[in-house]
């Protein structure tokens, strides 16, 4: 599984699609031109415990990073797992 990443100038998403159906998506809004803020997260059922989510998070800081973009983790997912992954947090407000 793939995951993609669009981004329309304000809003973007990391996802897993198959056919139409979207399994997993991180969905951010940019607030400034070098800020992004994490709204949410969704794994669907057939997915969990495989550490999607985690992949996503990291496309997304692999992103960043690129962008020289800071992050704000709203999402309750995206917040827990930056708090245990020391190695992603270069990117954090």
């Amino acid at each position: 599984m793939e995951i993609q990443h669009q981004f329309d100038g304000r809003k973007g998403s990391f996802y897993i699609e198959e056919g139409a159906k979207r399994f997993a998506e991180m969905v951010y809004v940019m607030a400034g031109p070098k800020k992004l803020i994490i709204e949410h997260t969704e794994v669907d059922d057939s997915l969990q415990g495989q550490g999607i989510g985690a992949k996503l998070l990291e496309a997304l800081v692999d992103y960043v990073r690129k962008e020289e973009i800071k992050v704000l983790p709203l999402c309750p997912f995206a917040k827990a797992t930056f708090k245990k992954r020391p190695d992603l947090q270069d990117v954090l407000t």
